[in-house]
């Protein structure tokens, strides 16, 4: 059914930069709105056509639930018409939850666990047999048969292989009218006052019955093995005492040879993140904080006295000294024997603790006795103090190590024998998407015709959901790969393959540059899905950037010309071929009539290099990586190929740990050569700048501090007494208490996102009045803050430390933020060229190493000429660029290219071409290289 309003039509949009624009958007189209960074694309993207959206949304609450959330500021706009309901795709919107995996997000981990908690298989992880379920009528029936005329004894297992001295509970067991118990294989009578040794392990089983195995007894053993159920949770034990012969039972699924029973399976028991199914060692998460005793004692040369035990430090006169002290005298050694000469017994006791009572001679000689706790226990239980300050300092200690329980796999021993088709739902879970589905094509054949029946409907939804996540090019990933450690890009992917798998219909769909982190080769694949959710009868609005995305669309919007208070218009509006007809910067570069010039000569570089040999990490196999130092590098290859596992995995670790003695462990790798030609490693990614409100641009380079000083060096603040620190909202004295400086005040929504409103004390200026009553060429510190950085570039034009840091903010394409915009409100491409700024304002040494992750990301082609010219003048003093990219237009000019492929997940990690652009395009394997041959036109 067509909808009788065929366009959204929005009449005078002004917020942010917005110049009342009317505009009408075609329905039930693929829209893509494109325009330099800044111009104003996401202001009439998501600041009024979604948040009108959203605003509409929450107007068909009831009053009630409305007096909980607040009313929604109406976006800056006079009205908008024939808007459907809006779902939004952003990148910021990523989970930070160590919980969200790939498999829980997109739903398809939730019908596996459905799938394998009916379908599958138990095995025992004992003998590796399959488990067996009987009902009561079948178990009486079977020790007729087995025991025939035999004496047997009943016994119903209570404690199996736990210490304790069960005093509390022989006399329970008493009450109940039993008498005896066999207690760690020996039959016991149950005395008053009985108890066991506490430390030791033991298996207690009541004694229900004495009996002889016949038919005319068969009602008193059937009540027998009810009682037996009853006090043994549904397993039971029958003895023969002439063959001493032991046979397990147990309504639940039982392990016939060894005894051990599981409980019924349901789909919590498959599932991490619930007590029922996690692994109890690491609580689903499969890592552990494991505090290393190599952390705890860095060097084995220096002695206790001195500081060896690095969270204790130097000698002093306490405690927990003294205990150590009187340890060491056992041993006939001494906090100042060098640790690497203490017997190893007693460093064992001193880092793990012991139940040995020790004697303090030291305390008034009267000796004081005493049991060692050990002081790795005592940092763990540190570790679950209420104090951040304590918390990170015993974080200081640990490491990140998979859990030695459950291997990585999350899920408790029992879950991970369930099997189908010889596969636990682990192993199912750490398969690429594309084996993955490769593995369920075909699986009805391998199942037999009752697991066939039950799984039919979610096989159907199973295979939906994996070809929804190989068509928007995520095929690589796997499901319990954490959504934290996804790019903005891929995680925004997942959104629209979920999104895709609801099958909504007259939905208006805005996404936020979904083609980041997505190589050439896959783009056609996600234009194909975006237009999938195009026929169900959605409307398809982007905001992007990409070439093929643009030719693909149905409609193209143009918003600009420039940045900030000179963007906000519609420059162009038409399908593609009318735009490539027009002359805007945007249609130029479509139409080709304006590129991003390839350069004749490509650096020689200094003739050394860095070699990184034998990485292994993920799915590389074993690389050995050559960058020659002095050039710009791109590090390219197909989504999943192992580019970030190279890179920011192993090679950037190494280098930080070399320079700065990071903490952070590399991937493995053999050896690395070459270090000593660099002198430091600075390394831009897209991770926010900062997670809160307060932080901003301007602290974030360091010019905040400056202009503070500026401010505190006025005639105005002399008189008045005002230091630096009167100008920080961050301290008490200059700030505004009602907001702590942050200009806005967080309203908690427990069961909706925290909402943030601007102070009623200071209206969001973050400082008191008395503060903003000084003032530098008529303007307030706050009136500052709100300044674009190209207003600030004018403004302080006669400061050059201060002009220096913001003119970079400008040159990297920022010229349009303000420079206290909050952090939380930045794309991940805008904190990167903030960081990127934020460096190349300090001064370089020309032995440098600079790595960036898709600095691209947000940029149009203008803006991707502006970065690029930044970049040559780094790599021109002598530094080296290594940027991981699939932006052609940067991949281009690189002076050298090493592309990892072939293909994505365990299909790549390997080096397939290396060296200039030219030579790259002639490599068979490479494709990369197919695609840059068209960009150089070879």
């Amino acid at each position: 059914m067509k909808n009788e309003q065929e366009y959204i039509e929005i009449y005078g949009a002004r917020e942010h930069n917005l110049c009342d624009i009317n505009l009408k958007i075609p329905r039930e189209q693929l829209v893509v709105i494109t325009g330099i960074s800044g111009s104003g694309k996401s202001s009439l993207a998501f600041d009024t056509i979604y948040a009108e959206g959203q605003r509409r949304y929450m107007e068909t609450f009831s009053a009630y639930a409305r007096s909980f959330i607040g009313n929604m500021e109406r976006p800056d706009v006079d009205k908008i018409e024939g808007l459907s309901p809006v779902i939004s795709i952003e990148q910021k919107t990523t989970s930070r939850n160590i919980r969200s995996t790939v498999g829980t997000t997109t739903e398809i981990y939730d019908f596996l666990r459905l799938l394998y908690a009916r379908t599958a298989i138990a095995y025992s992880y004992v003998t590796n047999e399959p488990m067996i379920k009987m009902s009561e009528s079948q178990i009486l029936r079977q020790i007729i048969e087995k025991f025939n005329e035999q004496k047997l004894i009943i016994l119903a297992p209570i404690v199996k292989g736990r210490k304790g001295h069960y005093r509390e509970l022989f006399q329970q067991i008493r009450k109940q009218g039993f008498v005896k118990a066999r207690i760690d294989g020996e039959i016991r009578d149950l005395l008053p006052k009985m108890q066991l040794d506490r430390y030791v392990t033991h298996d207690i089983e009541i004694v229900i019955d004495r009996i002889i195995a016949r038919e005319e007894d068969l009602h008193r053993i059937a009540q027998s093995i009810q009682t037996a159920f009853k006090h043994g949770k549904g397993t039971l034990v029958i003895h023969a005492p002439d063959s001493n012969e032991d046979k397990f039972y147990s309504k639940h699924l039982m392990c016939p040879t060894s005894g051990i029973a599981y409980d019924d399976p349901a789909p919590n028991m498959f599932s991490f993140n619930s007590p029922y199914g996690a692994c109890s060692n690491c609580k689903g998460l499969g890592t552990i904080e494991e505090i290393t005793e190599q952390a705890i004692i860095p060097s084995q040369e220096r002695t206790i006295f001195k500081g060896a035990i690095a969270p204790l430090g130097d000698y002093r006169n306490i405690w927990i000294f003294k205990q150590i002290e009187a340890i060491l005298k056992k041993f006939k050694v001494s906090t100042s024997t060098k640790v690497k000469d203490i017997p190893r017994e007693a460093m064992d006791i001193i880092l793990k603790g012991s139940n040995q009572t020790f004697k303090d001679d030291s305390k008034n000689g009267t000796g004081v006795y005493f049991e060692f706790e050990g002081i790795i226990p005592y940092l763990k239980k540190q570790l679950l103090s209420e104090s951040d300050n304590i918390r990170n300092w015993v974080k200081e200690y640990t490491q990140s190590i998979t859990c030695p329980e459950c291997e990585g796999a999350r899920i408790k021993k029992e879950s991970r024998y369930f099997l189908l088709d010889g596969k636990s739902i682990d192993q199912l879970a750490s398969l690429d998407i594309s084996l993955l589905g490769e593995w369920f094509e075909g699986l009805e054949s391998r199942l037999n015709e009752s697991q066939n029946q039950i799984a039919a409907e979610l096989l159907k939804e199973l295979r939906k959901r994996i070809q929804f996540l190989m068509d928007v090019g995520l095929n690589y990933l796997t499901l319990n790969r954490p959504l934290r450690s996804l790019s903005g890009g891929e995680s925004q992917r997942i959104r629209l393959a979920t999104q895709i798998g609801t099958q909504l219909v007259g939905v208006l769909y805005i996404m936020d540059e979904p083609s980041i982190g997505l190589h050439q080769r896959d783009n056609a694949r996600l234009i194909s899905a975006l237009k999938d959710l195009k026929a169900l009868g959605n409307s398809v609005l982007i905001v992007e950037h990409d070439k093929d995305m643009m030719l693909e669309s149905d409609y193209l919007i143009d918003i600009g010309p420039g940045a900030g208070k000179h963007g906000g218009k519609i420059v162009e509006q038409g399908t593609p071929k009318e735009i490539l007809a027009g002359n805007s910067t945007t249609a130029q570069y479509l139409n080709n009539s304006r590129t991003i010039a390839i350069p004749k000569e490509r650096r020689k570089g200094h003739g050394t290099f860095l070699e990184l040999k034998g990485a292994v990490g993920n799915n590389l196999k074993n690389v050995n990586l050559k960058l020659p130092l002095g050039k710009m590098i791109c590090i390219t290859g197909v989504s999943g190929s192992g580019k970030s596992s190279l890179i920011h995995e192993t090679l950037v670790p190494i280098l930080k740990k070399n320079f700065y003695d990071s903490r952070k462990e590399p991937m493995p790798y053999d050896s690395i050569e070459g270090m000593k030609e660099l002198d430091k490693v600075i390394e831009i990614d897209q991770s926010p700048i900062g997670r809160t409100p307060r932080s901003n641009p301007a602290t974030y380079t360091g010019v905040f501090s400056d202009i503070r000083t500026l401010y505190a060096l006025l005639p105005e603040a002399k008189i008045r007494g005002y230091k630096v620190g009167r100008f920080s909202f961050n301290v008490k004295g200059g700030r505004c208490e009602t907001c702590k400086g942050g200009g806005m005040r967080v309203i908690e929504m427990n069961f909706l996102p925290d909402v943030h409103v601007p102070c009623e004390t200071c209206k969001g200026r973050r400082y008191n009045r008395e503060t903003l009553e000084v003032r530098y060429k008529g303007k307030s510190i706050n009136d500052v803050l709100e300044m674009t950085v190209e207003e600030a570039v004018k403004f302080f034009e006669s400061h050059p430390k201060i002009i220096r840091k913001i003119n970079m903010l400008n040159e990297v394409g920022l010229g349009y933020i303000t420079l206290g915009q909050q952090a939380t409100t930045l794309s991940g491409g805008e904190a990167q060229r903030v960081k990127l700024a934020t460096e190349l304002s300090k001064k370089d040494t020309g032995k440098t190493i600079y790595i960036l992750d898709e600095p691209t990301t947000g940029l149009h082609f203008q803006d991707i000429e502006n970065l690029l010219d930044i970049l040559h003048k780094l790599t021109d003093k002598g530094n080296t660029v290594v940027i991981i990219e699939h932006n052609l237009d940067v991949v281009k000019v690189a002076d050298h290219i090493i592309d990892i492929g072939p293909e994505g997940g365990s299909a790549g990690g390997t080096i397939i071409a290396e060296g200039t652009p030219e030579k790259v395009i002639k490599s068979k394997k490479s494709i990369t290289g197919k695609f840059l041959k068209t960009e150089l036109n070879a």
